[in-house]
């Protein structure tokens, strides 16, 4: 179970999907600064690419545009993330699920960094990513 920090409710999520969760953003190539922000507002793709997304703390090395894309639909697809939706529909921003905003909580009380992955972990994260994909 986790509680979310803006309602106070209760969300209850199985053991599974919270490890998977975490993993992946221990293991996506963001900092934690970059979740902070998106608990507050939403975060667009061409604020993560290149150097831009390094300088402002959100990004550990410069990715492209589709790199972007492609570590944040992995993070929607866990849980972690939701695209932001104005009154015109989808845009390219991203904000934080109550799961994000549990997981993000706990790793700011915990000293406010993502502990580090092991390749073990790194493989693990990828078998779960990609084997997503053959079905």
């Amino acid at each position: 179970m986790v509680a979310t920090p803006t309602s106070g409710k209760i969300i209850s999520y199985p053991a599974k999907t919270v490890d998977r969760a975490e993993l992946a953003l221990r293991c996506a190539p963001f900092q934690l600064a970059l979740f902070a922000k998106l608990r507050w507002e939403g975060v667009s793709v061409p604020k993560l690419a290149g150097d831009l997304g390094v300088s402002a703390g959100y990004t550990r090395y410069p990715l492209s545009e589709l790199g972007v894309e492609t570590a944040t639909n992995w993070l929607i697809q866990v849980g972690m993330l939701r695209r932001e939706v104005d009154g015109q529909g989808l845009t390219d921003s991203f904000r934080l699920t109550p799961l994000g905003l549990a997981l993000v909580q706990k790793w700011e009380d915990k000293g406010g960094k993502l502990p580090s992955v092991s390749a073990l972990d790194r493989l693990k994260n990828w078998n779960a990513r990609w084997s997503r994909l053959l079905f």
